[in-house]
């Protein structure tokens, strides 16, 4: 008989219970408490995307700027482009968050539909966008503070990898300890943007200028025509802003429940309130007139002209610092999910798929953060040796992902699937022609280092993949093994001398063996062979039961001789299971153990290296109430 607890109703009460009243509360299991919210998924998973509106207008402007005032004419098309296939990536990548509720985005997709093969490529652009985008954001973040105080430039490395321990520490307490403590910078950021874009609207032109004055302009002069190249350069600079939005379909399993659903509204939020921003800024550009000039920043020019050079310009301004330097978060909310998907699947060690007990992966967020560290120092913390190399990945992965979509809705013909084919269709175009026009423009300033990293990743992919396939095969992974033997055993014990370890080891020995042989290694020294003398004397007398065999190689080694004699042990008796039992003490204080001789690692290493025999390591404490003694046995 058997009670089914997980089962409403009156068949598991007890008798002359009631059911308590259904307050319509509901309690959400403990692991949804280290889960995602809505909001909080916007906080903690789209600072890349909010912060990109600091730096996507402007890289429109700087192209444009080129054609000179005709060209900047041009700003509000540009932005409405890079806005249409905004609403497109985002409408993409809700289907691919219902389709792919498990996460990973591009990978998952082009998985399932476009081979193998091409979502390691899909898996290499994203790895490479994530670390690249710790990197810039960190960077970029360090950049405007050391603009404020100049003084502070000279130590910008030390300044970055100290924004970088503060991200990953808030991160290793969990992904929704990240989002509460990210949750104001990003609502005051987005807040003043929103506000910014509302002021400037009812002006009729800038109420300053001060933060330009005195900065040289870099707008081109005499131009009348505007070629098909520039705008599709600064479409793709401007498709900057795009970075990041394939975050939240990369880390759905981060959400509580419903996940799904919860991601998808993140999503919409994400896409509504980016092309909100993007496109009130590029309207101020244009009523603004705003010409770009060297040293100061667009956003800081609009914050200028819509509010004045007074507190409302500062709180824009460091609202931004902030953002940038935490918009690093995104990618420790979308890498370590992506790499525990492709431990899952063979393709990275699968230590990168554990868990802690908040709902983190731990060696994910340590993994980026040590390679985000690396690239700060190698780069010397400079935004513009590291930005040539970003949003390229990005934009592999989206083309990858809407052609993957693609073969979704023919595979799956749903209702009205020709439209959303060809939504994702057109998408799969712009981006692919972003990819590659990024890639060509940028080449010479760092990106052949992405055009090389891209397929050495996947051929790392491959190799461990192969490791593992391997080790299945050896194991005989997936199929139902023979019925467990019982075989004769011998256990192998080594000592040194006669102690109350020497008897703890052998008594255990004789619990787990069916043979039990003690193992000493005189060497050819004096001193060495009294030692041995001594032990057989006191073996003698004190007669365990267990016979002494003694080794006695040519030169000073202690793991050699033993594994040797284990492998020939193993030789003669290929019937029986030859363990080695290694009795060490463990002292009761850390530093002791410093005092230790270290044989049993030693014995350890080399049995483990030379033979398959099973290795025990039996551990001997001592404790504050045993008597202090010198410990000169292993």
């Amino acid at each position: 008989m058997s009670l089914d607890m997980g089962k409403t109703g009156t068949a598991g009460r007890a008798p002359g219970t009631e059911e308590p009243p259904d307050t319509g509360v509901r309690t959400p299991p403990a692991e949804d408490l280290h889960r995602l919210t809505s909001l909080q998924g916007l906080a903690a998973l789209s600072l890349d995307a909010m912060a990109s509106v600091a730096y996507g207008p402007e890289s429109i402007v700087l192209v444009l700027a080129a054609a000179g005032a005709y060209g900047m004419g041009f700003t509000l098309p540009v932005t409405l482009a890079i806005a249409a296939l905004l609403a497109v990536l985002v409408a993409s990548y809700r289907q691919v968050i219902a389709a792919f509720p498990d996460g990973g985005g591009s990978y998952a997709v082009a998985k399932r539909h476009l081979g193998r093969r091409t979502s390691l490529v899909a898996a290499a652009s994203l790895i490479l966008d994530y670390v690249l985008n710790v990197a810039v954001s960190v960077t970029a973040g360090v950049a405007a503070l050391t603009s404020a105080f100049p003084e502070l430039y000279a130590e910008r490395v030390w300044i970055c990898l100290g924004v970088l321990l503060l991200v990953t520490a808030v991160n290793l307490r969990g992904v929704v300890e990240s989002a509460k403590a990210f949750l104001v910078p990003t609502a005051v950021f987005v807040g003043s943007i929103l506000a910014m874009v509302v002021v400037g609207l009812f002006r009729d032109g800038p109420v300053s200028t001060a933060s330009a004055a005195g900065h040289a302009s870099a707008l081109g002069e005499g131009a009348t025509a505007v070629g098909a190249l520039l705008l599709l350069k600064a479409f793709a600079a401007g498709c900057s802003a795009l970075t990041g939005v394939e975050a939240v379909a990369n880390a759905v399993p981060s959400f509580r429940a419903p996940a799904a659903r919860r991601a998808q509204r993140t999503e919409v939020a994400l896409g509504v309130l980016l092309g909100v921003m993007l496109i009130g800024l590029s309207i101020l550009i244009g009523r603004f007139h705003l010409r770009p000039v060297e040293g100061v920043t667009v956003l800081a020019q609009l914050a200028d002209a819509s509010f004045g050079h007074n507190l409302a310009f500062y709180v824009v301004q460091f609202a931004t610092m902030v953002l940038l330097a935490l918009a690093a978060n995104t990618s420790f909310g979308g890498l370590p999910v992506l790499m525990s998907l492709l431990a899952r699947d063979n393709h990275l060690p699968h230590v990168f798929a554990l868990k802690a007990d908040r709902q983190v992966h731990r060696h994910g967020v340590v993994w980026l953060a040590l390679v985000s560290a690396l690239l700060l120092v190698l780069s010397g913390g400079d935004t513009n040796t590291l930005v040539p190399l970003f949003a390229i990945g990005v934009f592999i992965g989206f083309t990858v992902c809407q052609v993957g979509m693609v073969r979704h809705w023919y595979g799956e013909r749903p209702r009205r699937w020709r439209a959303k084919a060809a939504l994702n269709g057109f998408g799969a175009l712009l981006t692919g022609v972003s990819a590659v026009v990024v890639t060509t423009t940028k080449f010479t300033e760092g990106a052949w280092l992405i055009v090389l990293a891209l397929p050495s990743l996947v051929l790392a992919f491959e190799k461990i993949h192969r490791a593992y396939t391997e080790i299945g095969e050896r194991l005989e992974l997936g199929r139902i093994p023979q019925a467990p033997q019982r075989s004769r055993s011998v256990v192998v014990v080594p000592v040194s001398g006669l102690s109350r370890l020497t008897c703890q080891a052998l008594t255990a020995a004789r619990s787990l063996g069916d043979e039990v042989v003690a193992v000493t290694v005189t060497h050819p020294s004096p001193e060495d062979r009294r030692t041995a003398e001594a032990l057989r004397r006191d073996w003698e007398l004190w007669k365990p039961g267990v016979e002494l065999i003694e080794l006695s190689p040519e030169t000073r080694s202690l793991g050699r001789p033993l594994s040797t004699y284990v492998r020939k042990l193993a030789q003669t008796r290929p019937d029986a299971q030859v363990t080695v039992l290694i009795p060490e003490t463990e002292p009761a204080r850390l530093w002791q153990r410093a005092l230790q001789n270290q044989r049993g690692s030693v014995v350890a290493r080399a049995v483990r290296r030379d033979t398959d025999a099973v290795i025990c390591r039996l551990r001997f404490r001592i404790t504050a109430d045993v008597p202090r003694r010198v410990l000169t046995h292993l």
